[in-house]
């Protein structure tokens, strides 16, 4: 009965809460099977074994953050520089920290594992065409393009990394100064 009950996305978003918590050595079938409250046997009713969950959590994060990323970056009537301001304004703040938790996780996972290095490896490749394009919009010649897109998410991500806490009084000013440095007017 219990195998009814969970479906292979209720193990797959059990995962990437591991995932995100404790990195990818609590993505273990005995320990995500404590925190959905069922059975080990229930998760083999969906996957084969713990290496297909991880090949389909490095899969589903894949596609889902290309899509999102094509999505962001769409212009829908903004100018590049609004899009741009946009697609920054979408990692600021606290609004997604489910979601920033497992950026960094899959991040630190790339470091140890080549199948997830070129996971994260496609979707950068991905961020950076689509914010390029923005840029190049803008007029910027394709070398400069890449190098501001390049530059826009080390200051993503990199502000992920930094304790907001240090300068709180200071933050949100410092963060819409570097705005306007990453996408200026006129440019």
């Amino acid at each position: 009965m219990e195998a009814k009950t969970l479906n292979r996305e209720s193990w797959l978003s059990a995962a990437f809460s591991a995932l995100a918590e404790g990195g990818v050595e609590q993505v273990r079938v005995e320990l995500l099977a404590k925190r959905l409250k069922v059975t080990k046997g229930s998760f083999y009713w969906h996957f084969r074994d713990r290496m297909e969950l991880v090949e389909a959590m490095l899969e589903g994060w894949k596609t889902g953050r290309i899509e999102a990323i094509k999505a962001q970056t769409r212009l829908d009537g903004r100018t590049p520089a609004e899009g741009l301001r946009y697609v920054l304004s979408l990692y600021g703040g606290s609004s997604n920290p489910r979601g920033i938790a497992i950026e960094l996780a899959m991040r630190d996972w790339a470091r140890r594992d080549p199948r997830a290095s070129e996971i994260v490896a496609e979707v950068d490749r991905e961020r950076l065409r689509c914010v390029s394009d923005l840029f190049v919009g803008m007029g910027l010649d394709p070398d400069d393009a890449f190098a501001r897109a390049y530059l826009f998410y080390s200051f993503i991500f990199g502000e992920g990394l930094l304790a907001r806490s240090a300068a709180p009084d200071r933050f949100e000013k410092a963060r819409d100064i570097c705005g306007k440095v990453l996408v200026p007017e006129g440019v």
